[in-house]
């Protein structure tokens, strides 16, 4: 499936990230320094869960946070932004997982 904007216009992305916490401190830190970063850059959380229903197959990362940015462009701008690379680390040794970029759908 090919997305394409009505009219040409920028379509949002959202990205997906999954871990497994492995050192409660040290991720509550890392999100209370990632929020802002989000925040400048055009991003919004979406959804958050700990503990997320599994109704098919198996989560080797249970916790899920999805964020929302404008653009692919944004998620870049942000993700690759001197603020967040200074954070980043402390997510992988926090909640190691992944992270997967989607590429949203035109609202109607």
């Amino acid at each position: 499936m090919r997305c394409k904007p009505r009219g040409g216009g920028p379509m949002p992305v959202y990205v997906v990230a999954q871990g497994r916490i492995e050192n409660r401190e040290l991720l509550d830190a890392y999100v209370a320094q990632a929020l802002p970063t989000i925040s400048a850059h055009g991003g919004r959380v979406v959804a958050f869960d700990e503990t997320p229903e599994v109704v098919e197959g198996t989560v080797e990362f249970p916790r899920t946070v999805i964020v929302e940015f404008a653009t692919r462009e944004a998620f870049r701008a942000w993700y690759d932004s001197p603020e967040y690379q200074a954070i980043l680390p402390q997510r992988f040794e926090a909640a190691p997982g992944t992270l997967i970029v989607a590429q949203g759908l035109e609202r109607r």
